[in-house]
């Protein structure tokens, strides 16, 4: 594995492990009682993926152009698995982490709504006390709150698209790229069709998932459901998401074909 493409891997995984841990601030901001404030902080997560993501796409662009340069051929899609594994195995932390992350978030939610200030808790996130706060908050998921789900809560079509959206978003941009070297004299249109893809995958979000937790976030404000029962939605929608990027694998060399060949009938 070449020096950009592990660069690739930790930025993918750090991607997917905030995304992931976008949960936990849903739970925390329910827990405390300050959605708002807690919305805020899910930005911050936001910021980091979204910049993470900027020097992602260019790093591989960078490395499947050398790969095409020098003709080497056949080796490239391996790279691609290892880093829908790093998306995969940040998922898998991410949920190992929820409830470790629900405490920290919360404390940290507390802390902007007592100070005010955004700039100052991210400097606190870096000083002594808050790596103390973050080892006496480690904690394993209950074996209860995994056994004890109740997998009718959320509806099947929900986790459904939210394991489709996150099956796109996961595989999009690799999927363009590696389009591109199927086709090299295409590989600035195949490049250029992944916003495509993406588009789809937040359109699931924005006209379904994303309504859903914001309405059941109000159920539980307004006494319709509880605390437990939201934590366990929670879980399953990261569950599916963790489902989402395991099957990128099986998609990406069908995706890179219909995009490859889309770009040729364009």
């Amino acid at each position: 594995m070449s020096i950009q493409v592990t660069v690739v891997f930790l930025l993918t995984f750090l991607i997917h492990l905030m995304s992931m841990l976008s949960y936990s601030i849903r739970i925390a901001g329910v827990r405390t009682g300050r959605i708002a404030v807690s919305l805020a902080l899910f930005n911050i997560l936001l910021l980091v993926s979204r910049t993470s993501n900027t020097f992602q796409a260019p790093l591989l662009a960078k490395h499947v152009e050398q790969e095409i340069l020098h003709s080497k051929f056949g080796g490239i899609e391996s790279d691609f698995r290892w880093l829908l594994l790093a998306a995969a195995l940040a998922s898998v932390a991410g949920l190992i982490l929820i409830p470790t992350f629900q405490r920290v978030f919360g404390r940290a939610i507390e802390s902007l709504a007592h100070h005010r200030s955004m700039p100052r808790l991210l400097l606190r996130t870096f000083s002594f006390s808050a790596l103390r706060y973050l080892n006496s908050s480690l904690r394993v998921p209950a074996k209860e709150n995994v056994t004890g789900i109740d997998w009718h809560q959320v509806p099947w079509r929900m986790l459904c698209f939210n394991a489709l959206a996150s099956c796109m978003l996961t595989v999009g941009v690799f999927a363009s790229l590696y389009a591109g070297y199927l086709r090299p004299e295409l590989r600035v249109t195949a490049n250029n069709l992944s916003p495509v893809v993406n588009a789809f995958s937040t359109i699931l979000l924005i006209m379904f998932i994303d309504p859903y937790i914001s309405l059941l976030t109000d159920d539980v404000e307004a006494g319709r459901t509880t605390e437990p029962q939201f934590r366990s939605s929670m879980v399953m929608l990261g569950m599916s998401r963790l489902v989402g990027t395991m099957l990128a694998q099986i998609v990406l060399t069908p995706a890179a074909q219909l995009i490859a060949t889309i770009a040729d009938h364009i």
